[in-house]
């Protein structure tokens, strides 16, 4: 039917209105979820705790997606990009990341970026259009059906393409269902949030659910912010931490303040200086990532002893400080280089000759129907 809805685009306790709406008890809602986010199932079929009428009515009315993966690309220390092909031919990419006995998934929350940054290849391409929960979701849901070996997949980040801010309805609904019961069951823990810099979503999430915030800082002033993030015009500096001050944080964890080392622009012992004393009032973590390059951009990766060196001033300031080597560059799947467009073709290797953002032929629907 063409009026299906998407089961996966529900919240629990949409589900539940919609269920009781057509006369069925609001705790078949628990079971439909269970048997979809639990046990993997994308056929109402499947649910053998349900009646043969009541599977046959919701098949005939509802549907379960699964994302269609268009391409698979494995990296040479064991990252893997998805690049998902929607339901409208529109593309997102999503990487899996290996870490000492679990896997990382780094999710996409809107087709494109809009925010502008510009040591960032996602938003060269511009903003397209926010992703749904079930497009959110369906990233964790494909990816952990997916899954090499017995290693589990623990932690999410919302780091890929997009803002999640911009798009925070859909962002926190997927959220939900990841943290949920009846979910996908990670742990607030092990799910981290990444922005760009916008204070009213940061005071919203800290109102709506705790998960970890991760901030993208790269500046200690507004002038190189200002230059590097367009969102610091809008913004500054100085309403930014004011936000980040206010996030509610349970005992023992702290707000990442992400930093992309640029050589020349943001990497000098001042520019460390000049950090520490900004995060100084909060409780911060300091993620410093060497600029990933890509084709076209102008900007440099800092030597190797200009990276120490700067980690080195901030933890002479009592800062946990880690250095992330991004993982996955090989095929263009480091921080900041996601783009829709990398379609049906190997990525050029990085930093020997940047990363292209390459074009091809789109093949078939989006988003599989499972009912």
């Amino acid at each position: 039917m063409s009026d299906q809805q998407d089961v996966k685009g529900f919240s629990e306790e949409s589900l539940i209105h919609w269920l009781e709406q057509h006369g069925i008890p609001s705790y078949r809602a628990g079971q439909i979820l269970r048997w979809i986010y639990h046990k993997g199932v994308y056929s109402f079929s499947e649910m053998t705790d349900l009646s043969k009428d009541l599977r046959g009515f919701l098949s005939e009315w509802l549907v379960i997606s699964r994302l269609e993966v268009e391409q698979v690309q494995t990296s040479e220390d064991g990252s893997r990009k998805y690049l998902f092909r929607l339901q409208d031919g529109q593309h997102i990419e999503s990487v899996l990341i290996p870490e000492p006995g679990h896997w990382t998934l780094c999710i996409s929350t809107q087709v494109g970026c809009g925010m502008g940054c510009a040591f960032c290849l996602t938003g060269r391409g511009g903003f397209v259009r926010n992703l749904e929960p079930q497009e959110i979701i369906g990233q964790v849901c494909t990816v952990r059906d997916d899954l090499p070996g017995e290693i589990p997949l623990t932690n999410v980040v919302l780091m890929g393409m997009g803002e999640p801010f911009a798009n925070y309805q859909n962002v926190v609904q997927a959220i939900r269902t990841i943290l949920g019961n009846n979910g996908l069951q990670f742990s607030s823990r092990r799910v981290t949030l990444s922005t760009a810099g916008l204070p009213p979503g940061i005071d919203d999430l800290g109102r709506d659910v705790m998960v970890n915030l991760a901030v993208s800082l790269n500046a200690a002033d507004n002038d190189t912010r200002s230059r590097l993030m367009p969102i610091n015009r809008t913004y500054p500096l100085e309403t930014l931490l004011s936000a980040c001050r206010r996030f509610p944080l349970p005992p023992r964890r702290t707000i990442m303040f992400e930093y992309v080392l640029i050589a020349g622009v943001n990497d000098a012992p001042e520019d460390a200086e000049r950090l520490a004393r900004l995060l100084r009032p909060l409780r911060a973590k300091i993620n410093l990532i060497p600029f990933n390059p890509f084709e076209g951009t102008e900007f440099e990766r800092p030597d190797e002893g200009v990276i120490s060196a700067f980690q080195k001033v901030l933890m002479s300031r009592h800062y946990t400080v880690v250095i992330r080597h991004s993982k996955g560059a090989d095929i263009c799947a480091a921080c900041g280089q996601l783009s829709p467009r990398s379609r049906n073709a190997k990525a050029s290797p990085v930093p020997d000759s940047g990363c292209s953002t390459l074009d091809g032929g789109a093949q078939s629907p989006g988003l599989i129907k499972g009912a």
